[in-house]
């Protein structure tokens, strides 16, 4: 009887935990769209200074810097996540590319951290507002509202770990299920350092991107930091690309006269007169 009791009151606990740690997150979503609100409104009133001291990356034809994250600063901002299993980097990972730092023992994130970065493509400021989602599985019903206006997703495994790799569908699942239906997805496999004990093909993750039309298949070291400014850097790049079309896009839909009910009348009593003069001159 003591023993079903305990069992009771360790199922209340962990409930009342998971309830703290939801509404937690609840809370910390809401004052980050409530900054993110702010420093848009912000924006629209200052005037962008572009002599900054920044490390030049290129692109083609594309001039991509990235951008002392203290102007805080931007033209246009987009949502990034960082999904796929525990422990496969994605916290090393966007702690690298944000502050070039490397631990090597590093906690599971209970869920989520918020970085952001800031790029100048060409002569326009844009910021990455990065998610850094955790992936235990007794939280997955918690980071639900992340997928939400969600532009790029970053699917993380870890080459060293096939689990990860196999669970992949999962999570793209479930970003195809609840995110926006035109949200890009970026596969990588983390951990490339530890070639040794490489448990994922190349060819493998290349056949994963290629089979599901994803949008960039790279591999990444969050320790020797091959690839993960330019992952970010291709990320930057896309998402402009995208806006740029969508304005351009709009630019020409608004151009498009559309005939008022005066127009129409006009145009049909043009026709009748025309009309009525073939059927004179015949």
């Amino acid at each position: 009887m003591d023993e079903n009791k305990e069992d009771k009151l360790n199922i209340i606990d962990k409930e009342n935990n998971e309830q703290k740690i939801s509404n937690e997150i609840n809370k910390n979503i809401n004052n980050k769209a409530e900054e993110n609100e702010n420093n848009m409104s912000s924006n629209e009133s200052t005037k962008k200074d572009d002599s900054i001291n920044s490390n030049t990356l290129t692109d083609l034809s594309l001039s991509c810097q990235i951008i002392n994250e203290e102007l805080a600063q931007y033209d246009v901002s987009f949502k990034i996540i960082i999904i796929g299993d525990s422990f496969v980097g994605k916290s090393c990972l966007t702690i690298k590319a944000a502050k070039n730092v490397f631990e090597n023992y590093y906690t599971s994130t209970v869920g989520f951290e918020f970085f952001s970065m800031l790029y100048k493509i060409n002569s326009k400021i844009i910021r990455l507002q990065i998610w850094d989602t955790c992936g235990q599985e007794e939280y997955r019903s918690l980071i639900q509202n992340f997928y939400r206006n969600a532009s790029l997703a970053i699917l993380v495994y870890s080459i060293d770990k096939r689990t990860s790799f196999e669970n992949l569908e999962v999570w793209l699942n479930e970003i195809k299920g609840r995110g926006s239906p035109d949200v890009k997805i970026f596969l990588v496999g983390n951990k490339n350092d530890l070639s040794e004990n490489r448990e994922v093909s190349i060819e493998e993750g290349q056949k994963f991107y290629e089979d599901h039309k994803l949008n960039l298949f790279i591999e990444t070291s969050a320790k020797s930091g091959e690839n993960v400014q330019e992952l970010f850097k291709k990320a930057a790049i896309a998402l402009n690309k995208d806006h740029l079309l969508y304005k351009e896009m709009a630019s020409k839909e608004s151009s498009i006269k559309i005939p008022t009910l005066e127009d129409e009348i006009n145009n049909f009593e043009k026709d009748e007169e025309e009309t009525l003069r073939k059927r004179k001159c015949c």
